[in-house]
């Protein structure tokens, strides 16, 4: 079974947005949650709309996406096997977004902020005709959103330029290799204080499957599939 807590499965919706700041882990999360809701049984469809940051895009991990039934749309660039350039939105995003459902699920990664979510501001009108959710990602430990204030701010920049209200936050707040217990302490303190500000509900607590995390609430073991070039 997928190891997906039952308040992330229950806020998942056939068209699912993931945004954050940059840096927060918001492709690595999406990665996880489109494996995992494969193997609870469902059909996802994940859509890469990172077109700012070359370094973390759901496209790197094609193959492996690839090989446990997740379909992949990527930007035009990315599908052409490059990194470079400046890439363009492929016409199959649309069409993807009209066909989620229940039991297909279309999982939307997109870009950091304001500029990234920009991107998904050009299907926010089909997004928002159909049933749909807004995860917003939080990671304490990044720079300029480490004050609950800050992250509200963040939040509410991103949803201007998306044209979309987030729905629920996740919090992700981690040190990569260094995270201990006491890491994830401090980030559920945080994140709590976020949805209390944002008013919205805080609907998991992710951490790598070699930090204990068993006495958290809603938890939710993540692998780490997403490293920069110098990791």
């Amino acid at each position: 079974m997928a190891n997906i807590p039952e308040t992330l499965l229950q806020a998942v919706k056939p068209i699912t947005v993931i945004v954050g700041h940059y840096g927060v882990g918001k492709t690595n999360f999406s990665l996880n949650l489109a494996l995992d809701l494969v193997q609870s049984g469902r059909s996802v469809t994940l859509v890469d709309l990172d077109v700012v940051n070359p370094y973390f895009r759901a496209t790197e991990s094609r193959t492996l996406l690839e090989e446990h039934g997740v379909n992949l749309i990527a930007p035009v660039f990315a599908e052409a096997g490059s990194s470079l350039d400046v890439p363009s939105l492929t016409g199959k995003i649309i069409p993807a977004i009209n066909r989620a459902g229940e039991d297909h699920i279309v999982l939307l990664d997109v870009g950091g902020d304001d500029a990234g979510a920009t991107a998904l501001g050009r299907f926010s009108r089909n997004i928002a005709e159909r049933d749909h959710a807004v995860f917003y990602v939080l990671n304490k430990f990044r720079n300029l959103v480490q004050n609950p204030a800050d992250a509200v701010e963040n939040l509410r920049e991103v949803e201007a330029a998306a044209r979309l209200k987030a729905t629920a936050l996740v919090n992700n707040s981690h040190l990569k290799a260094s995270t201990t217990a006491e890491t994830i302490a401090e980030g559920i303190a945080y994140a709590q204080e976020v949805a209390n500000q944002a008013m919205l509900p805080l609907v998991c607590t992710t951490a790598s499957p070699n930090v204990d995390i068993s006495a958290v609430e809603n938890r939710y073991s993540v692998k780490m599939y997403v490293r920069t070039p110098w990791e």
